[in-house]
């Protein structure tokens, strides 16, 4: 008999692990919401009872998937592994980014990718352009077919079962709510219209969206074909525009034709990609060891099948696009029984499908799972939390500064101060000179020496370095040893310590500091106790830069 869940009234398989299925239910309603969500509202949400909701929130946080910050659970960088594991799996955003980020640069308009996700779309990289009136969509985002430009593409390829699915989602959902991503309304045309245009888009081979998903919207499309699969569909490239910049028919006219040059530099790059070296044999990930501690060691409240459930998703990934019931074992380091289970919930939760041979792979559902609220996210929003535990810490106020254009002054984009009589007082936007400042010599020492640029060298007390030759040897010190420390040089009774950020490729685009005043702690007690505790928020803040900027762009300010 199949079992039933709490959290809707489908059957479900009797083998399928119920608090998974609530826990991918919980990461679902937080991404829907933006990815910011209260217990209570989780609870009304999902329908699941208070306790259930506060252990898989305890469970996730314990994760690093979501932090709890009072009455709210919200959605962390941490979560985009899942999202990062189905993108790398897929392959394309590696080859196809560059071509598409070109041309959003040629045209000065928003380009993106989109694969099929059952009868609609979902998108896998967004160039888009900074501008009042600009995309709002995200990687990870769900549209329906009917409402864009890529969705008759797509269905040139559908079976007729496939198109009795999307006639049936249609009927019993008239507004598209099954779409968070668009504004719910009601369909504006019969579905004969949706037909009539996948048939022009066979016979065209591009299409057109003229304000579909909202007034003033407007977009073309054309198809990218895997040569190694056939010449099917592997995604399709989109450039979006406003109709105070293009009409439609303007689209068609002026930009079709470089977006089909560059849809043949994608096709090309597809036909002489090598196949990515198979990791199938690989040991079992940090995660997986991780789930496999004991119940005493992580706390009665969590939810241990909930967190091995999650760690298969992690077990896909570049060069593990197919993956059998026995290689997900072995990267997983779970029992082959315990996986199996995994990957029958995620087959009924549409998170996973069976590719043939015996073995399973992703679908872009995977994106669903936190991706799109955080896909945009930015360096100070990872950051803050880190200062804010920092601060609570050592009890002293925390920054997170960058480089201003100009590179001879640094600009602060997050802080978290203390609640002490005397505190240093800067806020974000604050500008400073870099020379005189922790934050700003960690980042200068990350530079080539011939792209450094301080400026006039100015006393600014007593104890100021305005020689450039000591302020060079000086800089050298930092980049050496790693960190900087800046004892009452711009302003007396100031002492600060900084150390740098880093993003995945080791380039240093943050630094992070604590300040405070000399006459609470000496040199050597900074250096003592306050640098460890430093280094070790920035390898956090680190670690969740490398996950979202892994397919996202994530702004530094």
């Amino acid at each position: 008999m199949p079992a039933k869940t709490t959290l809707d009234d489908r059957a479900v398989p009797v083998e399928a692990v119920t608090p998974l299925i609530r826990g991918v239910g919980v990461l679902w309603r937080l991404t829907e919401a933006g990815g910011t969500l209260s217990a209570s509202g989780l609870e009304r949400a999902t329908g699941l009872a208070r306790s259930t909701v506060d252990r898989i929130a305890s469970t996730l946080a314990r994760m690093g998937y979501v932090r709890l910050d009072g009455r709210d659970v919200i959605l962390a960088p941490r979560v985009m592994e899942l999202g990062n594991a189905y993108l790398a799996a897929l392959g394309l955003p590696a080859l196809l980014t560059s071509h598409a980020d070109a041309l959003a640069d040629e045209l000065d308009e928003s380009v993106s990718l989109a694969v099929a996700d059952r009868d609609g779309i979902r998108f896998i990289h967004q160039a888009t352009r900074r501008r009042a009136m600009s995309l709002s969509f995200r990687i990870g985002d769900l549209l329906p077919a009917e409402r864009t430009a890529p969705g008759p593409l797509f269905a040139t390829e559908w079976t007729a079962a496939e198109w009795q699915t999307w006639r049936e989602r249609r009927a019993t959902d008239p507004e598209d709510r099954g779409f968070p991503a668009v504004p719910p309304q009601p369909h504006p045309s019969p579905d004969e219209d949706f037909e009539r245009r996948a048939a022009r888009a066979r016979k065209d081979g591009w299409a057109l969206d003229d304000q579909l998903i909202e007034p003033g919207l407007v977009a073309v499309s054309v198809p990218v074909r895997d040569p190694r699969a056939g010449g099917r569909i592997a995604c399709v490239a989109n450039v979006v525009s406003h109709t105070s910049r293009h009409t439609a028919a303007d689209l068609r006219e002026s930009l079709l034709s470089r977006l089909r040059a560059t849809v043949a530099k994608m096709e090309h790059e597809l036909r002489e990609a090598p196949q990515p070296q198979s990791q199938r044999g690989a040991a079992p990930a940090g995660l997986a060891a991780w789930t496999g501690a004991s119940k005493q060691e992580l706390g009665r409240e969590f939810v241990e099948s909930l967190a091995r459930g999650l760690t298969v998703l992690t077990a896909f990934g570049e060069g593990r696009t197919e993956l059998t019931l026995t290689d997900v074992a072995r990267a997983t380091g779970l029992a082959r029984a315990t996986a199996r289970r995994a990957l029958i919930t995620y087959e009924h939760l549409g998170l996973v499908r069976q590719s043939g041979n015996r073995a399973f792979a992703l679908t872009p559902r995977v994106l669903s799972l936190g991706f799109p609220p955080l896909s945009r996210t930015s360096l100070p929003r990872i950051a803050t939390p880190h200062l804010t535990e920092l601060a609570t810490r050592v009890h002293e106020s925390t920054s997170l500064a960058v480089l201003t254009p100009s590179g001879d002054e640094i600009q602060y984009t997050a802080r978290a101060a203390t609640g002490r009589v005397m505190s240093v007082d800067v806020t974000v936007g604050t500008r400073l000179p870099a020379y005189a400042t922790s934050l700003g010599r960690v980042l200068l020492a990350g530079l080539r020496p011939a792209d450094r640029h301080v400026g006039p060298l100015s006393p600014l007390t007593p104890h100021t370095k305005t020689d450039p030759a000591t302020l060079t040897t000086t800089l050298d010190d930092v980049r050496k040893q790693g960190y900087a420390l800046v004892d009452e040089e711009l302003e007396a009774g100031l002492r600060s310590v900084a150390v740098p950020v880093r993003d995945r490729t080791g380039r240093v685009v943050a630094a992070l500091n604590v300040a405070m005043h000399a006459a609470r702690r000496s040199v050597e007690e900074c250096v003592r106790e306050v640098l460890p505790e430093l280094a070790e928020t920035a390898g956090r803040v680190e670690g969740d830069l490398r996950v979202a900027g892994r397919f996202a762009r994530v702004g530094v300010e």
